[in-house]
């Protein structure tokens, strides 16, 4: 039987040697370790061998079994870097400092509106905030001065999750959390609180040219003692003429919106069809482009700012619909569509 077992490790061993890819590797696993496999093989023949010879060869039998095993094993390590290296080899060089080739693809119309914005605004002291797109409905109604069951939230068909969370549908979300974020300094060291909070929100809307149920927003707020819609007006004109590199026809009128008191419509003469009217302002010849105010004293109080010291503004810029009127897209639809024909014009400036 010794004799038997070192003809297959000798047979074995050739095989293996010779062995060059993963796939012979298992077929040779199946020859010597299958259930029809010559190892296996081995252990029925101890039927006709005392209790004595049984322990001594199933103890033999064992060792083969192993040394087999663990061989493909380490074989199998070997050609698998093989391999990996022989692919590594292959691949071309790639010159990491080399400019991208613009025909490989194209910043979306919202991310060159949202870095410009954000670029205009840092320049006048704002920064620059991320936030979740799932929260709270403490963080997106709640805390700005929309408690539950108020008529308020009628206006924004929300997307609830079975946690109770949902996807925010407007940016103001955040507000609270700036609040609280800043108002150490602003209370301890005079600092103003000057922030921006780009996102994406979510409503169940019924959509056309101007309305989408996935949408850009840009939140911005100012804090401080002494603010005045004065200064909304300021920074948001100065905002618009930098985007659009030219003065822009605005108009002011009041709206309604819970976290801000009181509340104004933003509206920019559209730049589509020159104030004439169109699907795209629905034939007014305006575009509501952000709903803004003096911020509620209950939406301060609830961010731990003392509303008889301070007072703010917040405003709900629709950067989807500043990309429209910047590079002139009809139909709002356009922008989450993946239409490569529509989106391939716009580079980086």
């Amino acid at each position: 039987m010794s004799e038997k077992m070192n003809e297959i490790r000798q047979a074995f061993s050739v095989k293996i040697g010779n062995a060059s890819d993963t796939q012979t590797l298992e077929e040779i696993r199946i020859e010597y370790l299958g259930k029809k496999g010559i190892v296996t093989g081995l252990m029925k023949t101890m039927k006709d061998l005392s209790n004595e010879e049984k322990k001594t060869f199933g103890q033999q039998v064992n060792v083969l079994k192993n040394e087999i095993t663990e061989a493909i094993a380490k074989k199998t390590e070997e050609i698998r870097q093989q391999e990996l290296e022989a692919e590594i080899n292959s691949m071309p060089e790639f010159d990491v400092s080399a400019p991208p080739a613009l025909d490989r693809g194209s910043y979306h119309p919202i991310t060159l509106v949202q870095r410009e914005c954000e670029r205009i605004f840092r320049s006048m002291g704002f920064t620059v905030e991320d936030y979740s797109e799932i929260v709270t409905d403490y963080e997106c109604f709640e805390s700005v001065n929309i408690p539950k069951h108020h008529p308020a939230r009628d206006m924004q068909d929300t997307y609830y999750l079975t946690n109770g969370q949902l996807l925010k549908s407007q940016t103001s979300a955040a507000q609270n959390a700036i609040y609280k974020k800043y108002r150490k300094a602003l209370v301890e060291e005079g600092k103003p609180i000057k922030a921006i909070f780009p996102g994406r929100c979510f409503r169940n809307e019924a959509t056309d040219a101007c309305h989408e149920n996935t949408f850009f927003q840009m939140e911005g707020v100012m804090v401080d003692r002494n603010i005045s819609i004065s200064n909304l007006i300021f920074f948001m004109k100065t905002m618009l003429s930098e985007v659009f590199q030219k003065d822009i026809k605005v108009r002011l009128r009041p709206g309604f919106f819970p976290f801000v008191e009181p509340g104004f419509e933003l509206d920019i003469s559209c730049l589509i069809c020159g104030g004439d009217g169109c699907p795209s302002c629905k034939h007014s010849g305006w575009l509501e482009l952000c709903p803004c105010g003096m911020i509620h004293p209950e939406v301060l109080k609830a961010g731990g700012i003392d509303p008889e010291e301070y007072t703010g503004f917040a405003f709900g810029l629709g950067m989807t619909r500043l990309a429209m009127m910047k590079y002139g897209i009809k139909d709002i639809r356009d922008l989450n569509s993946g239409n490569l024909k529509s989106l391939s014009q716009f580079t980086a400036e």
